[in-house]
């Protein structure tokens, strides 16, 4: 008989013996999960991560869940370890975590996957794990049916003899309305702030009753979509746009492949137009992209470049746009998915992204880089981009000196895993850095209603995450089409997803407020951060005055003068 699991990590020798390697943990949930959870509706989520390797693993969290205080039992010759569940719900979020140490090699990527009988999950979680250390695996899932039985495993690379031990294991489900009581609590604690504001008259004297209105007039928080040329024009588009967002991204108009399709031929005549608007409309706007390491996305004449003349040619790009452009775009993509890709890589060695990095920060010290790859928050199953790999890459370009200043999480996802994609972030998180949702979509292998549905989880989760900056949609219309959904349709008519994005910006925006200062003079409400226009009313009286409700944990005090 084994420790139970929260101790299982003091007691397990560094030899890894065989007895443990060869475990197939079996746990009798004796009820079903759906009473463990509704006996907890003030539940707490926790976002505690880690992402160095440690000599022993930390406790599990929520003392292990739904596993607390179970047994665990050697039943087996498997080397990898595996747990058998019963009776968990459909639709209950499940937030999974483990400690996870390997022998055999030195590191290798390991997955947990969720098998029942009407579903198999492939990747519900995965770590780099090493050997002689502890790695901290967070992921979660939802299932879409109630299974008597299911077993979480553990599983390495399929060619390499890896034995893999576990500790301080955990799997803690939430309801629904738990998870969004998390996510309101969190909204409240980061996105909004309380405020006072005092009205005195000229001698410094409170005035009682004197009749206010408060608008809020923007939002601080960076919420848009990507736009194409279609836009330029394009005045019911406009206006459809600017009533919203307040952020704004070029779908393709900044690409190499649009600015230069032919060497030394550059147009950024539809680029500047495009930023003529953005000037005017007062939105900012985030850079996209300087390089693509797809070779699919690359000018076709660049392809031809070797050696010298392709330095030459990227060096050309990346003064010609950042030279045009300084201090004009707030971020920039600056090698999108060099997770995935390695075109430049390969043919200008591996410092490359290094070198394209540290271009980009002399030529406009001002702006945000970013790294920009999909699958990281959408799924794990995408070995090309572990959280775990993203933050090594990360870490890579710091250690030669990059100003590497943003995480970019594409965000195009199928159906949303809610727990996995809060768990990444929460992992990514611990590095400090602002992270953006940079082109969020849903699959158009839906109809619209469920397409609508899901992009109203996922920008939930990513509003309610406090290491979260800005959310861009990737929902630019171009030639009558979206890249994979709309949010309208050619007449500029909401279609679901934008009504689910203007349901959203009024719940995240305050309410007008009308009021009378009390006995002290003041008028006090909890908002939304951003900036606000007040109206006072005071005997034949009228004054406006705006501020800004900015990001702080004690109440914000306001003092306007009649």
């Amino acid at each position: 008989m084994l420790q139970r699991h929260r101790e299982l990590g003091d007691n397990v020798d560094d030899s890894m013996n065989s007895s443990f390697r060869r475990s197939l943990l079996v746990l009798f949930l004796l009820m079903g999960t759906s009473s463990l959870v509704a006996s907890h509706d003030s539940l707490l989520y926790d976002s505690t991560a880690y992402t160095k390797c440690k000599g022993k693993p930390e406790r599990a969290l929520y003392n292990g869940g739904i596993l607390k205080d179970i047994e665990i039992t050697s039943a087996s010759n498997d080397s990898s370890p595996s747990f058998m569940l019963l009776n968990l719900t459909q639709g209950t979020k499940y937030s999974f975590s483990s400690w996870v140490k390997i022998d055999g090699v030195d590191s290798a990527l390991i997955r947990a996957s969720l098998t029942t009988e009407n579903e198999e999950l492939s990747c519900i979680g995965n770590v780099v794990a090493r050997s002689g250390c502890w790695s901290f695996l967070k992921g979660g899932f939802t299932l879409s049916s109630s299974p008597s039985t299911s077993t979480l495993s553990f599983q390495g690379p399929g060619n390499r003899d890896i034995s893999i031990a576990v500790a301080s294991v955990s799997l803690q489900p939430f309801t629904d309305e738990q998870w969004s009581r998390n996510q309101q609590r969190i909204i409240s604690k980061v996105r909004k702030r309380p405020i006072t504001i005092h009205v005195s008259d000229g001698n410094g004297e409170r005035l009682q009753g004197v009749d206010l209105r408060v608008e809020q007039i923007s939002k601080e928080f960076p919420f848009g979509s990507a736009i194409a040329k279609s836009i330029l024009g394009n005045i019911p588009y406009q206006k459809w746009f600017v009533e919203r967002f307040n952020t704004v991204v070029f779908e393709n108009e900044l690409k190499w492949s649009t600015t230069e399709p032919e060497q030394g031929k550059i147009n950024y005549t539809i680029a500047d137009q495009m930023l003529k608007f953005v000037r005017e409309s007062g939105v900012m706007v985030r850079g996209h992209n300087i390089f693509w390491e797809n070779p699919n996305f690359v000018p076709a004449w660049v392809k031809n470049l070797t050696g010298s003349n392709l330095e030459k040619a990227v060096n050309a790009r990346i003064t010609s746009l950042m030279d045009r452009y300084k201090e004009e775009f707030v971020h920039w993509d600056v090698n999108n998915e060099m997770l995935h890709f390695d075109f430049f890589e390969q043919r200008l060695g591996p410092n490359a992204s290094l070198d394209f990095f540290k271009v980009a920060h002399e030529s406009d010290p001002l702006a945000t880089l970013f790294m920009n790859e999909f699958n990281v928050v959408e799924t794990c199953d995408d070995n090309n981009s572990s959280v775990d790999g993203y933050i090594s890459r990360l870490r890579e370009l710091k250690r030669g000196g990059v100003s590497m200043d943003g995480i970019g999480l594409q965000g195009h996802f199928s159906t949303p895993n809610l727990p996995l994609m809060r768990a990444v972030i929460d992992k990514l998180a611990t590095l400090g850095l602002p992270i953006w949702l940079t082109e969020v979509d849903i699959s158009d292998k839906f109809d619209m209603e469920t397409q609508a549905v899901y992009l109203e989880q996922v920008l939930r989760e990513g509003f309610s995450h406090p290491s979260v900056n800005g959310i861009m949609m990737w929902t630019a219309i171009r030639l009558g089409r979206c890249f994979r959904m709309c949010l309208t349709d050619t007449e500029y008519q909401n279609l679901p997803a934008g009504d689910v994005v203007d349901k959203l910006l009024r719940e995240w925006t305050t309410k007008d407020r009308e009021g009378r200062t009390d006995k002290f003079g003041s008028y006090s409400f909890f908002g939304f951060l951003g900036e606000y226009l007040v109206t006072l009313k005071h005997g034949n009286r009228t004054v406006k005055s705006t501020f800004a409700l900015s990001h702080g944990i004690e109440t914000m005090h306001v003092t306007i003068h009649l």
